[in-house]
C-alpha cells in the first residue's frame, strides 16, 4: 500500500472587475489619484522637513541630537539636543495608553454587549463627539479643571507610595506633571482605541460567545476567555494608533506640563517636569534663532518618522486581526 501524496491546495481566486464604461474609468482614475496622493504628500513633506533639517542633523550628530539632552541656543558652538523630549514624549504618551486602556475596552464593551440599541447609538455618538473636540479646548480644560484635581491625586499617590521610585516627589510641587499630561492625552486617546475595539467587537462570531455562555461561562470568563484573546490583534493596532495620537499631540501637554530641556526624567511621573517634542517646537518657534530653525525642523523629522512607523505597526496589526477584510 502506497502513500498517497497530499493534494495540492488550488491558489484563491480572485475576482477582479476593471472599469468599461466611460463614467466609471473617470471614477476608477480620479480614486487611483487621490490614494496616490496621500503617499506623494507624506513622501514631500518628510522630504521638505528633511532638507530644512539637514544643517542641524550635519553640525550636531545625528546620535548626539537624539539622545543627549540640553537645548541653549546662545552657546558657541550652539546646543540643540532632543534625548529628553523624545523620552519625555514616550513617557506621557506611554502614561496616556496606560489610562485610556481600561476605558477604551470598558466603552467597547458596553456599547457592544451589554447597552440596549437606542443607549448604544447615544454612547457611540457621545465618544465621536469626544473625538471632535479640539486639543486646546481640552488643554484649557486639563489646566483649569483638571490639573488641581489631579494634583490632590498625585499627593495622595506619594504619601500612601512615596517609598516606590515612580511616585517619588522631593519638590512637593504636584502641578504640571507627566501624570497630569498622561491623564490630559488619555481623555484624547480614549476615543480612537474604543472605536476600533467596538469594530473589533463587532466582527466576532457570535456563536463563540453565545457557545460559551451555553457551556455555562459566566460574562466575566467569557470576556477574558474568548472576547480579549480573539479581539487582542485589533485592540493592540487600535492602542498603537492611539499611541502615535499621544505622541504628536502639542498644545494640550503644552498647558499641563512642565517642559524641562536639559534634564531627563526617566520615570519620577510626579514631578513638574518632563518633555515633549511636540511642545518644544510650539515653544521655540515663535522666537527661533536661524540656527534653531533647522534643529526644530529635525525634530519635527524625528517626531515624524517615530509616528508614522507606530502607525505603520497599527495598521498592519489590525489588518492581521480583520482576515474578512482581505481580498
Amino acid at each position: 500500500m502506497t502513500a498517497q501524496a497530499p493534494e495540492k491546495i488550488p491558489p484563491r481566486l480572485k475576482l477582479v472587475v476593471k472599469p468599461t464604461t466611460v463614467p466609471d474609468k473617470i471614477f476608477f482614475g480620479i480614486s487611483t489619484a487621490a490614494g496616490y496622493s496621500s503617499i506623494v504628500l507624506v513622501s514631500l513633506i518628510l522630504l521638505f522637513l528633511i532638507i530644512r533639517a539637514w544643517p542641524a542633523f550635519a553640525s550636531q550628530n545625528i546620535f548626539d541630537f537624539m539622545f543627549a539632552a540640553g537645548w541653549d541656543n546662545a552657546a558657541q558652538p550652539p546646543i540643540f539636543h532632543i534625548g529628553a523630549m523624545l523620552w519625555g514624549s514616550l513617557l506621557v504618551a506611554g502614561l496616556g495608553v496606560l489610562f485610556a486602556i481600561p476605558m477604551a475596552i470598558s466603552i467597547a464593551y458596553f456599547i457592544e454587549f451589554m447597552a440596549p440599541k437606542a443607549i448604544a447609538k447615544g454612547a457611540t455618538v457621545l465618544v465621536d463627539f469626544l473625538a471632535a473636540i479640539p486639543s486646546i479646548v481640552l488643554g484649557l480644560w486639563g489646566f483649569t479643571v483638571l490639573s488641581p484635581v489631579a494634583a490632590e491625586w498625585a499627593a495622595m499617590l506619594n504619601k500612601s507610595l512615596g517609598f516606590i521610585p515612580i511616585f517619588a516627589n522631593g519638590d512637593a510641587n504636584f502641578q504640571r506633571s507627566p501624570f497630569i499630561a498622561g491623564i490630559v492625552v488619555s481623555v484624547m486617546i480614549v476615543p480612537i482605541i474604543a472605536s476600533i475595539t467596538r469594530e473589533i467587537f463587532s466582527q466576532m462570531d457570535q456563536e463563540l460567545i453565545k457557545g460559551s455562555l451555553a457551556l455555562g461561562a459566566t460574562k466575566e470568563s467569557t470576556f477574558r476567555r474568548v472576547i480579549l484573546p480573539t479581539a487582542s490583534g485589533g485592540i493592540v493596532g487600535g492602542v498603537l494608533l492611539g499611541l502615535g495620537r499621544a505622541l504628536g499631540e502639542t498644545v494640550a501637554i503644552f498647558y499641563v506640563l512642565n517642559v524641562i530641556y536639559d534634564d531627563f526624567n526617566w520615570f519620577n511621573i510626579l514631578e513638574p517636569r518632563g518633555g515633549s517634542i511636540a511642545s518644544l517646537i510650539l515653544a521655540k518657534f515663535g522666537e527661533a534663532t536661524s540656527d534653531e530653525i533647522p534643529a526644530l525642523m529635525a525634530a519635527g523629522v524625528v517626531l515624524f518618522v517615530v509616528t508614522l512607523i507606530i502607525s505603520s505597526i497599527a495598521s498592519y496589526i489590525v489588518a492581521k486581526a480583520q482576515p474578512w477584510r482581505k481580498n
